[in-house]
């Protein structure tokens, strides 16, 4: 199940007709959804001079140069240059610290820019963004169940809840918990990881905001929407990623790439399969459950 990457215009995408009904606004979050993910699990080879453009941009706004672009064929091929860059625990550490020592790590920087990026677009959502505060039902303040979309809007779940949940969360859930965390515990085996990003398998919370843009449910400030930009370009052209001060590594996109659907689930939710990955250079990790 892949897809070729296609460049679209990301500084301009399509709209949506904003008049249409919840039901006609999910029907097109879906197409919109079904682009993110062919995008994700796109086997074509990487769109390097996308990649290092969008990379170059990220870079600068955590006021750093153009880094020199090191480009690997697997996770597995990219272990031996990043020995001794910062795991997550380490910039835990860092921000525990009332004192920490020396230049913080770039690594901590873009998670920050990354994160006030998304608080920022948030801030652009025209109704009360469950990615910011929960919305629960009037009555009885619990949160809105998960149900088949078309069934939820049919019981009165808010368009906003529904785009959540179908995008948001099962998007993440598809990519994170079915793709990259088991091949990333296959990968570290004992070890722990420097911090990375994963490319292409990021769009769960790109798509998430960009099929709000397109649906005309939210307005973001230009340099907001150039920085989405940046992030959407990365998840369209490339792989894994480790920001180092002066070489960033990069894999390039798997060769092969099989999943299957994960049963009982809303939103139509997959996995890999245990043999379902393969590198260019042979890696081919076995994945367990």
């Amino acid at each position: 199940m892949s897809a070729p990457a296609r460049r679209s215009d990301a500084a301009n995408p399509p709209q949506a007709d904003r008049s249409g009904s919840p039901h006609d606004l999910w029907q097109q979050a879906i197409r919109i959804r079904q682009e993110w993910l062919d995008h994700a699990l796109s086997t074509q080879p990487a769109d390097k001079s996308t990649a290092e453009r969008c990379l170059t941009a990220i870079y600068a706004r955590a006021a750093r140069p153009r880094p020199r672009f090191e480009w690997v064929d697997s996770p597995e091929k990219a272990r031996p240059l990043i020995t001794g860059w910062p795991t997550l625990d380490q910039l835990y550490e860092r921000i525990r610290d009332p004192r920490p020592r020396g230049t913080p790590p770039l690594a901590g920087g873009i998670a920050m820019i990354a994160s006030q990026l998304r608080g920022a677009l948030s801030a652009g959502v025209t109704h009360t963004d469950p990615e910011l505060s929960p919305v629960r039902r009037s009555k009885t303040k619990e949160p809105w169940p998960e149900l088949a979309p078309l069934r939820a809007l049919d019981n009165g779940v808010p368009l906003a809840v529904v785009l959540h949940q179908g995008v948001r969360t099962a998007l993440h859930r598809s990519l994170a918990h079915g793709y990259y965390l088991p091949v990333r515990a296959a990968l570290a085996g004992d070890a722990a990881l420097p911090v990375c990003w994963y490319g292409q398998q990021d769009a769960s919370w790109i798509a998430y905001y960009d099929v709000l843009r397109r649906l005309g449910l939210a307005r973001y400030a230009p340099d907001d929407a150039e920085h989405l930009d940046a992030w959407a370009g990365l998840a369209r052209s490339c792989g894994w990623w480790w920001p180092g001060e002066d070489v960033c590594v990069v894999v390039d996109r798997p060769e092969m790439i099989r999943t299957e659907p994960v049963s009982g689930t809303a939103h139509d939710q997959i996995r890999l399969q245990p043999r379902g990955l393969r590198h260019r250079d042979g890696w081919q990790p076995l994945l367990t459950r």
